[in-house]
């Protein structure tokens, strides 16, 4: 089985694909997994030590200008994040904020695991933050992908 992750577009099917509007950011990784698109999902989320690590201080750093640190628990959680739609194909997980919405969707489709994240940005603030953190979330996203395709 090829480990390889790889950078692609978004199963065209996909529910995520609704979200997108102009000027919004969406990335999408794949890689060859027969997972289902929920087990994808709580393997992705079970994040290393390092990048745990790296979501507490941006929770820490952020706190200060109102950005959300933590979704509530309450409902349906894989990891850190609520569930906002299911099916057997795909999840999404994600929540909307101030500064911005974003949506994290983990799709089976034709023997490959997608990982996509859409982000809408509703303010400067998002803007910059997206920036910021964008070197950060390509490392964790193509490491969790790597730990799909292992596991």
């Amino acid at each position: 089985m090829a480990k390889l992750v790889s950078a692609c577009d978004l199963p065209s099917d996909s529910r995520l694909h609704r979200r997108v509007a102009a000027g919004d950011f969406l990335d999408c990784y794949a890689v060859v997994s027969e997972h289902t698109a929920r087990r994808a999902a709580e393997i992705a989320t079970s994040f290393p030590r390092w990048a745990s690590a790296l979501l507490a201080l941006r929770n820490i750093l952020l706190a200060p200008f109102g950005l959300k640190g933590k979704a509530p628990k309450d409902g349906n959680m894989i990891g850190i994040f609520p569930v906002t739609s299911e099916s057997p194909d795909e999840l999404i997980m994600g929540v909307d904020d101030a500064h911005l919405d974003f949506r994290i969707a983990v799709m089976q489709h034709n023997g490959h695991v997608y990982l996509a994240t859409w982000v809408h940005r509703n303010t400067f603030f998002g803007r910059l933050y997206l920036t910021t953190i964008m070197p950060f979330h390509i490392l964790i996203v193509r490491d969790a992908l790597r730990r799909v395709a292992r596991s």
